[in-house]
């Protein structure tokens, strides 16, 4: 486990975060809500399905603003006035096959509560996009009705990452791992379908957590050393409909974009640009 400056900062407001929130909720209490909350929806069947030839699956985000970009639009600063049902429901109509929601109040501004609003407008699994580190926070997720979450192996150790998996396949919830290099690739890819295959998706990061720029080609240099290219998923950096094309003829069939949509006046708009004729 190596983390960046910026990414040391979040994990350790993460853990004041999780210690308020369990002093708030026990983890006994937080269980039980997590258990009484309605099914999951199969986020990883939604994105895997077989698809017609020539397209692929977009988890399409709900994103305010993130800390390298700022506000993506001027009137996502509004607390009382952003609504992200809308957005989801555009995203829906727009062929979207899951919803990835940012729920990080500090650096994204987002709220767990827009995943309860996101699935009460749309059919679609969402998952909680956030920075997980304690199995506390992966209750939270599924008692707010999260049907996936994300767990970024930069900020976990091999242990914490394996608790994580299990116990989020235990709760019938998908988990994206996320990889930003070779590295953390290599030290999680045995553990990718456990500890039951159909629960666990392959995420690679193309945003350089040195310089914070984006490389479509980070997702290419990588790809040989997935084994199942089905439940791979390029992140970040994909703006046109010849990225989503390059990724698609490469062999990565599964895409998450945001900010690309996010800026846009209509994000349902820009998604059905984005996937062209697929």
């Amino acid at each position: 486990m190596h983390m960046h400056n910026a990414l040391s900062q979040i994990v350790e407001r993460k853990r004041h975060e999780v210690e308020q929130g369990k002093a708030a909720v026990s983890l006994e209490e937080i269980r039980a809500r997590a258990t009484e909350a309605e099914p999951p929806r199969n986020f990883f069947q939604a994105v895997t399905a077989d698809r017609p030839p020539r397209t692929v699956s977009v988890i399409a985000e709900i994103k305010r603003k993130s800390p390298s970009a700022g506000w993506l639009r001027e009137q996502y600063r509004d607390d009382e006035q952003f609504d992200p049902s809308p957005i989801a429901k555009a995203y829906h109509r727009a062929g979207a096959s899951a919803i990835s929601c940012l729920t990080d109040a500090e650096g994204f501004a987002g709220d767990l509560d827009y995943i309860r609003r996101i699935r009460n407008r749309v059919p679609l699994p969402v998952l909680r996009k956030d920075f997980i580190i304690d199995p506390w926070q992966i209750y939270e997720a599924r008692a707010a009705s999260a049907d996936a979450v994300l767990l970024i192996a930069d900020i976990l150790t091999e242990g914490q990452f394996v608790d994580l998996l299990i116990l989020a396949t235990e709760l019938k919830m998908t988990s994206i791992v996320e990889v930003h290099d070779v590295e953390s690739l290599l030290r999680v890819r045995h553990h990718i379908g456990f500890p039951h295959p159909g629960y666990t998706l392959l995420g690679i990061n193309n945003r350089d957590l040195r310089t914070m720029k984006t490389d479509l080609g980070h997702t290419l240099r990588l790809l040989d050393m997935v084994e199942d290219k089905r439940i791979l998923i390029s992140e970040s950096g994909i703006r046109t409909r010849e990225d989503v094309e390059r990724l698609r003829k490469a062999g990565v069939g599964i895409v998450l974009v945001g900010e690309h949509l996010m800026r846009r006046e209509d994000p349902g708009a820009a998604l059905e640009a984005l996937l062209g004729d697929a």
